[in-house]
């Protein structure tokens, strides 16, 4: 599991339930007689965590906070990993034939871009590096796509 520092998971108190409870197991007379066990829920993940390994219910509240921090990382972390996969694999595809990207066609001097329906009469140029006016379409494109997604 990941370390967080505070810096890194910025946790609200408002946002925490701690209950504190007498420890159970081995122990004697002072499990029976100290509320030294800690329970943390995260209110808005449901996340719960109990500590009861120290004496201390101090020391307990800290390790279970140590605890919940890791574990919240690792769920923001998890996140953007899936986020991550989900846009990268909507960028490659299925990798069909069916599946065009770019025709070159080279008699007729033209090259017609198929994922967003641009068509130029200007191929020997581009294969000479005059890729401007592509590079720009995809960009004007992917601005689009993001604009509608972020309005959505």
């Amino acid at each position: 599991m990941p370390e967080a520092t505070e810096t890194e998971i910025d946790i609200d108190d408002k946002e925490l339930r701690i209950d504190v409870y007498r420890s159970s197991g081995k122990g004697g007379q002072g499990v029976n007689t100290t509320d030294s066990a800690v329970r943390i829920t995260h209110l808005p993940t449901n996340t719960v965590v109990t500590c009861q390994d120290e004496r201390s219910q101090i020391k307990n509240k800290a390790k279970a906070m140590k605890i919940l921090r890791a574990r919240l990382l690792q769920a923001k972390q998890e996140e953007a990993a899936k986020s991550r996969s989900a846009d990268r694999k909507a960028q490659v595809g299925t990798g069909d034939r069916s599946e065009r990207i770019r025709t070159y066609n080279f008699p007729q001097e033209r090259i017609t871009d198929h994922r967003i329906g641009l068509t130029l009469k200007k191929l020997s140029a581009v294969m000479e590096g005059d890729l401007d006016e592509i590079v720009e379409a995809l960009q004007q494109e992917d601005y689009s796509k993001q604009l509608a997604a972020y309005q959505a």
